[in-house]
């Protein structure tokens, strides 16, 4: 049976294994330990921020970053509503509402000027806006010119949603260091991966305590357990941080090869009518977005077939694909939450559509992958 292609599957070797396997050794397995302290260090130099946090996901990287800021009931954080689900999960753990603002249809990213619209509209019984959390879309950096700013005049603080975007930036600065505390994402799918687990990165001293105080059951300086603030089981293992470790090492290959993939991508649609890529503004010479997965929009009209089509046919050759995320506000869950639309989200959910992109995909993969494509091409060319 022919095998299949992931979207984005792990991609791990022996440099791993050999630094899980001495931490294993060294009998450090708990969530604590030299591991998790030198990859922290290792992830604030590579970010350039003064402090980082290791915890068990993402999503607590940004609970725990909206508690350190002081979210809580009876405030709003606004938010995109192209995101992933954890990315609002999140901020309703801390008792606030979200406030879903929609994307730049070239990019996925917040739309800065609803951004701007959201920090000053409100709707009936909605609370204030106290934060603001922007996403970077598949790996590429929000406009923080202008979020920045804008948030700044606002007395607003920005947490900002890396997970899917390490090894990214703009204009020379990386990712994660743009708001008052930054997170990204371990999850097995990303650019790199501790298995489950994330990281919170800031400049700001008291966010870095806090975050770690309550990521470890907010347990006092005592001998005996003295609680004071309920906390969170949210720390990371000491063996994962050694995984991560190992990947971080690794990670700059990692992204070249996500981003060579993409170009190979951009000649095969070149000239495609109809298609394009997501986030192709001509300006990833600077650093740019990490490819963590590129995404191609299909104007059904203009090229005679849609990103569902693509993706039936792939399948049908055993490879994987996705659409982009479900809108927030088009989510069950959060029906009844405060939006400002465009229906550029709508549209790119309705003619997005996620290619493999995976560091650990071979030539050879990738190149069945593109042979794929181009049969599905060929067959519409003839079609038509």
């Amino acid at each position: 049976m022919t095998q299949q292609i992931y979207l984005s599957p792990p991609d791990v070797g022996v440099l791993e294994e050999e630094f899980l396997v001495r931490t294993l050794r060294s009998g450090w397995v708990a969530p604590s330990g030299p591991e998790v302290d030198a990859f922290e260090q290792e992830m604030a130099r590579r970010v350039g921020v003064a402090h980082a946090v290791a915890v068990n996901s993402a999503t607590a990287g940004l609970h725990l970053a909206l508690l350190a800021l002081g979210v809580g009931p009876g405030q709003a954080v606004a938010v995109p509503t192209l995101t992933f689900v954890a990315t609002a999960n999140a901020i309703v753990y801390t008792g606030a509402q979200p406030v879903f603002v929609d994307c730049d249809p070239r990019t996925g990213n917040v739309d800065v000027d609803l951004l701007a619209e959201a920090l000053t509209r409100r709707e009936p019984g909605q609370p204030p806006v106290r934060a603001v959390v922007p996403v970077d879309m598949f790996g590429r950096c929000a406009d923080y010119d202008k979020i920045v700013p804008l948030c700044a005049a606002y007395g607003l603080p920005v947490v900002e949603d890396a997970a899917e975007a390490l090894g990214a930036g703009l204009h020379g600065r990386p990712a994660g260091g743009f708001g008052q505390a930054g997170v990204f994402s371990f999850n097995g799918n990303k650019i790199m991966t501790t298995s489950g687990g994330g990281m919170v990165v800031t400049d700001d001293e008291a966010i870095a305590h806090r975050c770690r105080y309550l990521a470890s059951q907010a347990r006092q300086p005592v001998a005996h357990y003295e609680h004071t603030d309920i906390g969170y089981n949210y720390r990371l293992s000491n063996l994962l941080a050694a995984l991560g470790r190992a990947q971080l090492h690794r990670l700059d290959s990692m992204v070249a090869h996500r981003r060579e993939t993409r170009q190979r991508y951009a000649k095969t649609f070149a000239g495609v009518p109809g298609v394009r890529l997501l986030g192709d503004l001509g300006d990833e010479a600077d650093l740019g977005g990490n490819a963590w997965l590129t995404v191609i929009i299909v104007e059904p009209a203009e090229a005679g077939w849609d990103a569902a089509e693509l993706s039936r046919y792939l399948a049908d050759q055993r490879i994987e694909t996705r659409p982009v995320w479900k809108p927030m506000h088009r989510q069950p869950v959060f029906a009844a939450a405060p939006r400002i639309l465009t229906g550029a989200a709508d549209r790119l959910f309705a003619t997005g559509l996620a290619l493999p992109s995976g560091s650990s995909l071979t030539d050879e993969q990738i190149g069945r992958v593109l042979a794929a494509i181009e049969a599905f091409l060929d067959g519409h060319r003839i079609g038509r």
